[in-house]
């Protein structure tokens, strides 16, 4: 038989899949529990904006055509609230696809690329796929280290992949901050900005004072790439729609790497419509800053250390290996995120629910703690 793994490239040889959340089918079908939790993926638990399944419903009955392969409604959605020009935008399934397509466009075989330690685990995924070299830079206080960023740069940087705020911490950077550290940059050195939980950290109240709009800084930095999802806030994790905003030279070049269709008809519309939308994106936040108070005091209720965090999730310290917590808690029915292959053994991540769900959870984590 031919063995097809020495047939594959050097830096896929190497890889191991992504690791996505247990699906509560699964849960529910493995340990015998019912009525599942799930708060392991940072999906919003209000669900889409109803205009956004209406929007949905209305399409399906046209999924026998291709959908519009330059997505040219929503680039125009996007470009008007984000007062940016359609020819900057890249639509992808998910922010994931932008993600990769700069790495694409931008990362040879032997380029460096940095990205913080206990950052997103598909930046050295896609970077080692690309047959460049990753370094996870030190991390400080568990989020980005600007200055070690900076010294970590050589001639072979390509590329840097900052999440603001980060997964699976939480942690932030301020705008004056980060902009000082991009402005120092070559300008051969691109800098990908990860947006994904942008309308959580920029909503009043959640503590991340001076967290910048970085779609700004794209007219006066054109090594800058800001990528933003409809996963999260907007509660269209399933349907795989997000985006990013660059110079119109870098968004031409990402196009070019960008499959055709690669956003369905379905999500198209769907996103659209959840433009429109902005009651249900401030409940939505709303909800979540609530979330974020009520299992921080749940937390020190329990005597356990947490990472302050402005995104819809949070990352507490169990005190101990959290791995056989995460698996106890499963036989109580809830889904949490163990984030040991992010350097993180002592912490699981938990994704804010609605104060029901964040009950259930600090009960069942109070049970499994308390043994």
């Amino acid at each position: 038989m031919t063995d097809f793994i020495s047939l594959a490239t050097a830096g896929v040889r190497g890889l191991k899949p992504y690791q996505p959340g247990k699906p509560i089918d699964e849960l529910e079908r493995e340990y015998g529990v019912s009525n599942a939790l799930k708060l392991a993926s940072n999906e919003n638990p209000l669900g889409p904006s109803p205009l956004a399944v209406a929007a949905a419903q209305r399409v399906v009955q046209e999924v026998w055509l291709y959908p519009d392969g330059n997505g040219f409604k929503l680039k125009e959605k996007i470009a008007t609230r984000c007062n940016v020009s359609m020819d900057q935008i890249t639509l992808g399934n998910g922010s994931s696809d932008p993600l990769e397509f700069a790495v694409r466009v931008f990362v040879s075989p032997g380029s460096e690329v940095l990205f913080s330690a206990h950052s997103f685990a598909i930046y050295p995924i896609l970077t080692q796929a690309a047959g460049g070299r990753g370094i996870a830079v030190p991390a400080r206080e568990w989020g980005c280290d600007l200055d070690a960023m900076r010294a970590a740069v050589t001639e072979k940087t390509a590329l840097i992949f900052i999440a603001n705020p980060n997964n699976p911490t939480g942690t932030w950077l301020d705008g004056t901050s980060l902009e000082g550290f991009i402005r120092e940059l070559p300008s051969r050195v691109m800098v990908v900005i990860d947006e994904a939980y942008f309308e959580y950290a920029s909503h009043p109240g959640v503590g991340a004072d001076g967290y910048p709009d970085t779609m700004a800084w794209v007219e006066r930095y054109p090594n800058l790439v800001v990528t933003r999802t409809f996963s999260k806030c907007y509660g269209l994790a399933g349907l795989r729609v997000g985006y990013s905003v660059s110079h119109p030279q870098v968004a031409e070049l990402m196009n070019r790497v960008r499959p055709p269709f690669n956003v369905n008809s379905i999500a198209l519309a769907a996103a659209e419509a959840a433009l429109d939308d902005d009651a249900h994106r401030r409940r939505s936040v709303e909800m979540n800053a609530e979330g974020l108070q009520q299992l921080m005091m749940g937390f020190e209720r329990l005597g356990l250390e947490y990472i302050p965090s402005v995104g819809n999730f949070i990352c507490v310290d169990v005190g101990r290996e959290a791995a056989p917590v995460y698996e106890a808690l499963l036989y109580e029915g809830v889904i949490v995120r163990p984030v040991a292959n992010y350097g993180m053994p002592h912490h699981l991540r938990i994704t804010i629910g609605t104060s029901e769900h964040n009950d259930m959870m600090l009960n069942a984590l109070q049970k499994v703690v308390t043994r």
